[in-house]
């Protein structure tokens, strides 16, 4: 299969042809029916000449061509119809009668305030001339009509909110939120990719409009990606912040799989400026070696790291209901737990060229021995709840 993206170079066509390519190549199994071959990729620096060659051999065509913020707004209807007609005419030509794919806005439903959109308006023409080249050439014809696009690689200070405040949250500088109750529906990149190999596929979502609200109807003349997500403008600058204070406070906040947190917290570490890719950890230090909190989670516990210098024992403590797991990554100690009120110890030898994770029991005192007159034993650890300094749960006694 053949596949021409035009607008290769823009925020969706970049994204889609960086996939095709891993599908193409192998490193995407998640799609063993597509075979791709050549990849047609076409932008505005492109030749018509180019455009007569991919238009003869594509098997598929992704139009994502378009002006989102021209200086004068009579281009909108050259960029967002003036191209497609070029683009049809040039299959026709070719007699090429492979399905077209087309990328149009939620503004073209000309619904609240989209009424008098400029843009919606030339999106509105683009999405008749496609329709009408299906019914006349009986051509497969998938008109998206996509809400505000986020994810990494969309251009800040353009034409998205959202990667704005992700880049200027990223990188410290002032956002301005005039009405932060202001509600968003945000289709991410990944999820509009995913679409986009399903219609490869035979296999698009379909829908109707309601005004500015998507109806999935297997039926109907539009096509939808079947994932968006909802949020408001002062919810989204929360989430960001707290993004953005994860290194001071450690805390991961929850990130469940597939949730709108989960997906704008990788597109905010996208804007990531260098100097913030690395950070310190803060390591409590002494004669015994070092104890280094790496990681706190809203509803998971806590990761840290403890390294114990040569013949050194750390521990000696115990809880009520705080538990732990240790796993030695590096060098050779042993852990020893005894029941509280008893003679009862438990013993396990440990080591770096075995990886185990070892419960630290509720109701029993515990220590770590590192065996080694050389090296350094390192201990990766696990607790089920943050440390609470006014809380700790933590009573010493020798085992």
């Amino acid at each position: 299969m053949n596949i021409l993206v035009t607008g290769a170079k823009g925020f969706v066509g970049k994204n889609l042809v960086e996939n095709l390519k891993n599908v193409r190549d192998g490193k995407n199994r998640t799609r063993p029916s597509l075979q791709i071959n050549d990849i047609f990729e076409y932008d505005i620096e492109s030749t018509q000449e180019e455009l007569d060659s991919y238009c003869a051999e594509a098997d598929f065509v992704f139009n994502l061509a378009g002006v989102n913020r021209p200086k004068d707004p009579n281009e909108f209807r050259k960029g967002n119809f003036g191209f497609a007609s070029t683009l049809l005419d040039t299959l026709k030509k070719h007699k090429n009668k492979c399905p077209v794919m087309l990328s149009s806005s939620i503004q073209a439903t000309l619904a609240g305030r989209f009424g008098t959109s400029e843009y919606g308006l030339s999106k509105k023409a683009g999405e008749k001339l496609f329709f009408d080249y299906g019914s006349e050439t009986g051509v497969k014809v998938l008109v998206y009509r996509f809400p505000n696009l986020v994810g990494k690689w969309v251009r800040p200070n353009y034409n998205s909110a959202v990667g704005t405040f992700c880049n200027n949250i990223a990188n410290d500088l002032p956002i301005t939120v005039n009405d932060p109750s202001v509600e968003l529906e945000m289709l991410f990149i990944d999820d509009l990719v995913e679409e986009m190999f399903d219609a490869l596929e035979g296999k698009e979502h379909h829908c109707e409009f309601d005004g500015v609200e998507t109806v999935h109807n297997d039926n109907g003349r539009y096509c939808c990606a079947p994932i968006t997500h909802k949020a408001s403008l002062g919810y989204i600058v929360e989430c960001l912040e707290k993004f953005h204070d994860q290194p001071t406070s450690l805390i991961m906040p929850a990130i469940p799989n597939g949730s709108f947190e989960k997906k704008l917290y990788s597109m905010y570490l996208s804007y990531l400026p260098e100097s913030k890719v690395a950070f310190d950890l803060d390591m409590k230090c002494d004669d015994r070696g070092s104890f280094t909190e790496i990681l706190k989670t809203v509803d998971h516990g806590q990761f840290s790291v403890n390294i114990s210098k040569p013949g050194i024992t750390k521990g000696q403590h115990w809880h009520n209901s705080k538990w732990e797991f240790f796993i030695v990554v590096s060098g050779h100690g042993l852990i020893q737990e005894r029941k509280i009120g008893t003679d009862e110890v438990i013993e396990f030898e440990v080591s770096g060229e075995r990886i185990q994770a070892v419960h630290m029991l509720p109701g029993y005192t515990h220590n770590i021995i590192n065996l080694s007159e050389t090296e350094n034993l390192v201990t990766l650890m696990w607790a089920n709840e943050i440390f609470d300094s006014n809380h700790p749960d933590t009573f010493y006694e020798p085992v």
